[in-house]
């Protein structure tokens, strides 16, 4: 057991306009299990590439631990070997033994480690690299979101082997992996670090009262700056009034005055100006107070989605619908039949790898000719209502480039209110600046939002939407969706999500 100790960091990535730590200091121990939360674009993956010594950095990070990252970055010529072969190579000194071990901790065969990478589900992959990352001890492990993509078997799985490890830094938006595999939290504020005990549910049970605390003492400290306000200026111009009538007065209006009450009204106005300069110390302090007590709320702003209507009550039909890979042995999927209508939330549920994806492809080159259309045999009945406009989000980020201004244009949106939406989603002004190509994953996957969001569509189609999305976004999303209840085909292996949104579910 030791600790890891954190001193005024302070980092910017060069030419950056934003400063991602400043002065920052806390400290952790390695035998936690630690879950690391906050807002997408925070610095959380930056983080920890600083703890590996990625990056140079102003103050010190100090410990005896040894650290390992997980994602492993794999290499293309890596991708085409099996894992047995390279796992060296990614953490030197591994031993087969011990990895072997891990997986059947993680319900996995040691078979996986002598099929070539490519080959591997992503849950096959990501079970491979956690048993090598635990494979060796004495180490603090980093682990970056190692649930995006996988379906909800593979996540039980991680789940419940994370539960039984301990000495790692957690980085993930999922609450249910959270809640079950931390003990600590490290949360990135808007404004502030602090370290917590407890799961995701404790820190947020506490965030919620905090944050309310925080209201009401902001709320009492606005009516007494006001109150201070007002009795000022009245006091002061009970002071003025009194100063000018010091000299010089009518002795018909005020016959039992004399030339000796001057210094009365002298002493009685000095009075009343250093009980306004007392109410002026008074408002200082009751600012000073009041400064910094909403610094760190997260504030959600409620989006807006503007949806068409469609003549038809069913969008989508299937009958005996099957999907077969030309050249494959089997179909991805066979005798599935469903209904899509007007109102209706679907996920379409299923393992990694049973057709879920191919699936929504079909149904958007169904749906629109210009979408090419996959090497794939169908059987069955599958037809898609005429004029049907779809607003598509995909799995990916990749290719997403250049400015938020050339975005736009692109893609036919009003820039104002693509900034707006990206604003209430919680970007800052100077990320505007950037091109879109530096932005963290979650940020990325927030520009395919905000179009879809700004894209009316009687279908909204959303494969994995929240993928490397923050919670307070998630919970944005969710009210988004109760609330205007869009017609939607949804892939999320969130459970809360899903649980929330759902109104069908489609078991592929």
């Amino acid at each position: 057991m030791a600790q890891i100790s954190v001193n005024n960091l302070t980092f910017a990535y060069e030419g950056s306009f934003d400063t991602v730590f400043e002065n920052v200091s806390f400290s952790v121990d390695t035998n936690w299990k630690l879950g690391f939360i906050g807002r997408n674009g925070k610095g959380k993956t930056t983080f920890l590439h600083l703890l590996l010594g990625k990056y140079r950095y102003e103050g010190s990070i100090s410990g005896a631990a040894k650290f390992d990252y997980f994602p492993y970055g794999i290499s293309e010529i890596q991708k085409q070997m099996p894992v047995a072969e390279f796992m060296e190579e990614i953490k030197p000194g591994c031993e087969l033994w011990r990895v072997v071990c891990e997986l059947e901790q993680l319900s996995e065969s040691a078979e996986i480690l002598y099929r070539p990478y490519e080959m591997l589900s992503p849950g096959e992959r990501t079970k491979a690299l956690l048993a090598i990352l635990f494979s060796q001890e004495n180490e603090f492990l980093l682990i970056d979101e190692p649930t995006n993509h996988l379906d909800k078997a593979a996540r039980e799985c991680v789940k419940n082997y994370l539960r039984s490890k301990k000495g790692f830094i957690l980085v993930s938006h999922d609450r249910e992996l959270l809640d079950a595999c931390t003990d600590h939290c490290l949360v990135l504020n808007r404004c502030s670090i602090e370290v917590q005990n407890g799961n995701f549910s404790t820190w947020w049970e506490n965030k919620q009262r905090k944050d309310k605390f925080a209201m009401a003492e902001n709320e009492k400290h606005r009516k007494e700056i006001q109150r201070l306000h007002h009795a000022a200026e009245r006091v002061s111009k009970w002071a003025d009034k009194s100063e000018r009538s010091k000299i010089g007065f009518d002795p018909n209006k005020e016959p039992d005055r004399c030339a000796g009450t001057r210094s009365y009204i002298g002493a009685k106005t000095k009075k009343m100006q250093s009980r306004v300069k007392q109410m002026e110390k008074r408002l200082e302090r009751e600012i000073e107070e009041k400064e910094g007590l909403l610094q760190d709320i997260e504030e959600t702003i409620d989006l807006k989605l503007v949806g068409l209507d469609h003549h038809k009550k069913v969008l989508i039909y299937a009958r005996d619908y099957s999907l077969q890979y030309e050249g494959a042995d089997k179909p991805l999927f066979e005798g599935v039949s469903f209904e899509i209508k007007a109102g209706d939330r679907v996920v379409l549920s299923g393992k990694n790898g049973c057709g879920k994806t191919t699936l929504i492809k079909k149904l958007l080159h169904k749906c629109n000719a210009d979408v090419p259309a996959a090497a794939i045999s169908e059987k069955g009945t599958c037809e898609a209502a005429s004029g049907l406009v779809v607003s598509y989000v995909g799995q990916e980020t990749t290719g997403l480039n250049g400015s938020i201004e050339n975005y736009c244009k692109k893609h036919g949106l009003d820039k104002s209110l693509f900034c707006t939406i990206l604003r209430q989603l919680d970007f800052e002004r100077d990320q505007f600046l950037k091109n879109i190509e530096n932005y963290s994953e979650g940020q990325k996957k927030k520009v395919l939002l905000a179009t879809s969001l700004l894209t009316p569509a009687h279908l909204y189609i959303w494969d994995e939407p929240l993928n490397y999305i923050d919670v307070f976004s998630r919970l944005q999303l969710e009210k988004l969706i109760l609330q205007y209840q869009p017609t939607m085909l949804l892939v999320e292996h969130d459970g809360v999500f899903c649980e929330k949104v759902a109104t069908v579910t489609i078991q592929l």
